[in-house]
């Protein structure tokens, strides 16, 4: 088969990279930016033509997009722009695919729900999102499902790997650098090594479960704030920054986050058959990586 993943130098892209080396499949990874030394196909994903011309010469079977807007609070003041990238480039996708019979697989997000349930989510919870890059998300979940292409939808959560800007990331440098931090603690979710859930992406191509068709939960297991977050990333990375719990409403951000983002992954275990890892085990594995480099 011919795999095209579009979004290929972000952190889920990027990992698939490492493992589509292990594939007898044709992996194509393309983006509109490039980085040095990875061999990127430039695809600017919101011009319908440049994807027909790239998927044809390709030969494309299956597609992966993990291209996206994702600065939660920027799209409130840029709205246009993570709804090109977010829904109408989601929409060129799956006009494609259909045209071609290919199979789509889309990356989506816990924040396409508001974050007011109390048990953890499953997919035929109704969305409801809080901000205009939920929104966007969602409305591209929708054009795909409306598309008449084959498709399946991985929705994350908390998304993190030793690539591109990450919570891991950045509290590795501040709780180095600084001797004091405060981290809100009422907001609660999992979180998800990118590696893991390219992983997972890679089976169902490998495999060839491309007929199991819909949508899809999956995060690491576990259930925490970002408050513990960030003191596990600390412990792990050796650094003795005094971190304090606080409130959101003393962490003002331009976009509202859910107060509770914990996706159920029952179905996702069920229908590929797979364990999921602890985050923490993934967490120590992230960051003896990041270490390393």
């Amino acid at each position: 088969m011919n795999v095209l993943v579009t979004g290929a130098n972000g952190q889920l892209g990027l990992e698939l990279r490492n493992l589509a080396t292990h594939s007898d499949n044709r992996y194509i990874f393309s983006d509109i930016s490039m980085l040095p030394d990875v061999e990127t196909i430039n695809l600017d994903v919101t011009d319908l033509d440049s994807i027909r011309i790239v998927t044809e010469s390709e030969n494309v079977d299956v597609v992966v997009n993990c291209a996206a807007y994702t600065n939660v609070d920027k799209a409130e003041d840029d709205c246009a722009t993570a709804e090109l990238l977010n829904s109408i480039a989601v929409d060129n996708l799956a006009q494609v695919c259909r045209e071609r019979n290919a199979v789509m697989i889309h990356v989506s997000t816990d924040y396409v729900f508001g974050g007011k349930l109390n048990e953890p989510i499953v997919e035929e919870v109704n969305p409801c999102p809080l901000g205009a890059y939920g929104a966007t998300k969602l409305a591209g979940e929708k054009k795909l499902q409306n598309s008449g292409c084959r498709f399946l939808v991985f929705r994350t959560a908390w998304l993190y790997s030793p690539y591109g800007k990450n919570f891991v990331k950045t509290m590795m440098k501040l709780t180095r650098e600084m001797d004091h931090l405060k981290v809100v603690y009422d907001q609660v979710g999992s979180p998800t090594y990118a590696g893991d859930l390219a992983a997972v992406i890679f089976k169902v191509i490998e495999e060839n479960l491309l007929d199991k068709q819909g949508i899809y939960h999956y995060t690491d297991e576990g259930v925490i704030s970002w408050y513990d977050f960030a003191k596990t990333i600390a412990s792990l990375a050796g650094n003795r920054c005094d971190i304090q719990p606080c409130r959101s409403v003393e962490y003002p951000t331009r976009s509202e986050r859910p107060a509770y983002s914990v996706l159920d992954k029952a179905k996702v275990k069920k229908t590929f058959g797979i364990t999921i890892p602890y985050w923490r085990d993934s967490l120590e594995k992230c960051i003896s990586l990041l270490k390393n480099q």
